[in-house]
């Protein structure tokens, strides 16, 4: 199982990979897409598309992770948050990966044990499991790979359950 892990934004979009086989879990790829506000959406959103897809076929993902969308205090930014998850939509269709999501809260909750946690409180605990990573620049990167890990956990779940 390859999963690969997203937090969308149209100006940062962090993403993390991780392969789980049977005896471990594996940390294959992580960072940023960072995309300039200036450019137009349809640009933004085509930009998007290419960098994912390129990740999806470069580790050969079998699942996708990204966290639900909360309504904030921008509308607007909500709405154009549902391109991009269209966007990662119709990848999980076309190439036949398994979609997961996740709430805030619960990929909180899931990575340090307290669905209010802050993101610095999410960054250490992911520094904690991969201590060879180094401190990224942006929150959004620990971030998707907390959905990331989420990803695997529910896998694992199922699995067990299936037993």
């Amino acid at each position: 199982m390859i999963i690969l892990g997203i937090d969308p934004g149209f100006t940062v979009t962090g993403f993390g990979v991780i392969k789980k086989d049977k005896a471990a879990i594996q940390l294959l790829d992580y960072g940023y897409l960072k995309m300039s506000s200036s450019k137009h959406l349809s640009e933004r959103i085509g930009i998007f598309h290419d960098f994912m897809t390129e990740k999806i076929l470069k580790y050969h993902a079998t699942d996708i992770s990204l966290e639900t969308p909360f309504l904030g205090k921008n509308a607007q930014n909500f709405l154009k948050l549902g391109y991009l998850r269209g966007i990662l939509y119709l990848l999980a269709d076309r190439h036949s990966l398994v979609l997961n999501e996740f709430s805030p809260r619960e990929v909180k909750q899931s990575v340090t044990g307290y669905g209010g946690a802050s993101k610095e409180q999410v960054a250490r605990v992911i520094l904690q499991l991969f201590p060879r990573m180094n401190m990224p620049d942006k929150l959004d990167v620990t971030d998707a790979l907390a959905v990331t890990l989420c990803g695997v956990w529910r896998n694992k779940n199922l699995a067990l359950l299936a037993r």
